[in-house]
């Protein structure tokens, strides 16, 4: 599982490039002037992710709802489907950096998440149900002329999502997984935790430990990952204005995404190491950036990725 710890630092090297894209609206109106230092002024919304070379996400909202998600330039798509002020449902159909190399998988994916939430209206737990489809590149297909996607596997899995007693902010998610193939007795065969840790209200450190599940009970942790975000700024993270529900379904759509586990944090962190915790000696390879705020103090760039904001 090492490989997992290299695919996710190649993954962040990419992400991190410097962007200068000038953008519009879906009506070809101008957006904010990224390049300046004024902004919006008033409530706005989360409108896009773009770097240099790619638009990461674009946000369309119902209303105050945010009611879709487009992900990448190959038009990903998460619709998201309310019950009164929660979200209940995420559909994505599209494409994933499953290997986390930094490039999108050429294989499609589907998925169904559902949200349960408790007598106190916190989420507790997400049922997923994914199908993987591939083309094929064989007679009478190629690489260059592949086949129609075909589904070739389905996967079930369920998130178990905790809260402190004291604090009440998220404490852990537990992740329990398996193939489902039609015919036979559905069983989990593998399993994730994930811990978070703050400081203040913003996440400082986050671990997770993978590993496989036998007979319904847990074994020993064939890989352990650790995050630390340090060094937060006082000004407002983008994130702040995409629901939290979202968010943690965002962070569990790959294994690599736990890198950006800031994203639940009001604020934004200027560094951040990822550490292989199962080698002998742990040694963090560190990220660091310079932000670039709006005169709303709202975060405009960091990490090679520019924040684009539309009026609400």
């Amino acid at each position: 599982m090492k490989r997992l710890f290299y695919f996710i630092l190649i993954l962040v090297g990419i992400s991190s490039v410097h962007s200068c894209k000038e953008v519009m609206d879906e009506n070809g109106d101008p957006l904010v002037d990224i390049n300046g230092n004024t902004g919006l002024n008033g409530p706005r919304a989360l409108y896009r992710e773009i770097t240099d070379s790619d638009t990461l996400a674009t946000y369309y909202y119902n209303g105050l709802q945010l009611s879709k998600v487009v992900t990448d330039s190959m038009n990903s798509t998460a619709d998201i489907a309310w019950s009164g002020d929660k979200i209940s449902r995420v559909d994505f159909r599209g494409f994933l950096d499953l290997n986390g190399n930094g490039k999108l998988d050429k294989d499609s994916i589907t998925y169904t998440q559902q949200f349960t939430y408790g007598s106190t209206g916190r989420l507790e737990t997400i049922s997923e149900n994914r199908s993987f489809y591939k083309r094929s590149t064989t007679a009478p297909y190629s690489v260059t002329a592949p086949g129609p996607q075909t589904l070739y596997k389905k996967t079930k899995a369920l998130y178990g999502i905790k809260y402190s007693a004291t604090t009440a902010k998220l404490d852990s998610i537990i992740m329990r997984n398996g193939p489902d193939v039609s015919g036979t007795p559905f069983a989990y065969t593998g399993y994730s935790k994930t811990k978070y840790e703050y400081v203040g209200d913003n996440v400082s450190k986050v671990t997770r430990h993978y590993g496989p599940i036998s007979g319904g009970v847990f074994g020993s942790a064939t890989a352990k990952l650790g995050y630390e975000y340090t060094n937060y700024d006082t000004q407002i993270n983008p994130f702040t204005l995409l629901p939290n529900v979202y968010k943690i379904s965002r962070l569990l759509s790959t294994d690599y995404n736990d890198v950006k586990s800031w994203i639940l944090s009001p604020n934004s962190p200027t560094r951040y190491s990822v550490t292989d915790l199962a080698q002998p000696i742990p040694t963090p390879v560190i990220f660091s950036t310079n932000y670039n705020y709006d005169a709303q103090t709202y975060m405009r760039r960091g990490y090679g990725v520019n924040y684009i904001y539309k009026p609400l």
